[in-house]
């Protein structure tokens, strides 16, 4: 049996692809499981994550065969919530690229990407109310976060996908490339980040996720130790040289 998530590991970014391509990529336990092992890969030796679907969609939901037959218990135990915050909480950037279906499990995933880039055919949106649900694996915190109450609202109660073009609009994606450039734009977007000092990667995202009554205190604590590092040092050494031979 073809595994869930398919993994491809480099040295800076590992490339995890949906792979149920017969149910549309929809999100069931096993996946769920197979996110868990790659977080903790990814919590032990930091890469960037490029997070992408099979076969031209990201994920058209949560599986709902095995949905309906969740209670209550189930719900208490945020199972497709915990794993999305753990994707969410990684050390590195987290590249969401999206093409076809992105609905209810499917885009609360790719909510939990730092950034999110998709295709013409993007149809991204949470229709559960009219499965008799919530979206409660967060959209319902990290869908204002992202594009604010108003319209994260309208997305939730109506239960309407949104088209590319109007995702784009509304921030939450931030830029629309052919289906055939989507997975080369988010390396593209690795390797920018590739470049840069991955302490200084890592806590720019730290920075970023800490809650606005922290700021501005955790900037200086997280630039004080980057004040100290060698990496620091070095770059700003090369930089200086570089100017002074021009």
């Amino acid at each position: 049996m073809a595994s869930p998530l398919l993994i491809e590991e480099s040295d800076d970014r590992v490339v995890a692809t949906l792979n149920r391509p017969e149910r549309r990529n929809a999100i069931d336990q096993e996946t769920i499981d197979a996110l868990h092992a790659l977080c903790a890969d990814l919590e032990t030796t930091p890469r960037t994550l490029i997070l992408t679907g099979a076969d031209g969609v990201f994920a058209s939901g949560a599986d709902i065969a095995q949905l309906r037959e969740r209670r209550a218990e189930d719900a208490r135990r945020g199972i497709n919530a915990l794993a999305f915050i753990r994707v969410h909480d990684l050390p590195m950037p987290v590249i969401a690229a999206l093409d076809g279906y992105a609905l209810g499990g499917g885009a609360e995933l790719a909510y939990a990407a730092d950034i999110r880039i998709g295709t013409p055919a993007l149809r991204i949106g949470n229709p559960e109310p009219g499965l008799g649900i919530i979206a409660a694996a967060g959209a319902t915190w990290r869908l204002p976060e992202i594009v604010g109450d108003a319209r994260a609202s309208e997305l939730l109660l109506t239960g309407r996908a949104l088209t590319a073009d109007e995702a784009l609009a509304w921030g939450l994606i931030s830029a629309i490339h052919p289906a055939d450039g989507l997975l080369g734009a988010a390396h593209a977007i690795a390797d920018r980040i590739a470049a840069n000092d991955p302490l200084a990667v890592q806590y720019t995202k730290r920075a970023l996720h800490t809650p606005r009554a922290q700021h501005p205190q955790i900037e200086f604590e997280l630039q004080a130790e980057l004040f100290e590092s060698p990496e620091k040092m070095r770059r700003m050494s090369e930089f200086l040289e570089r100017k002074a031979k021009r």
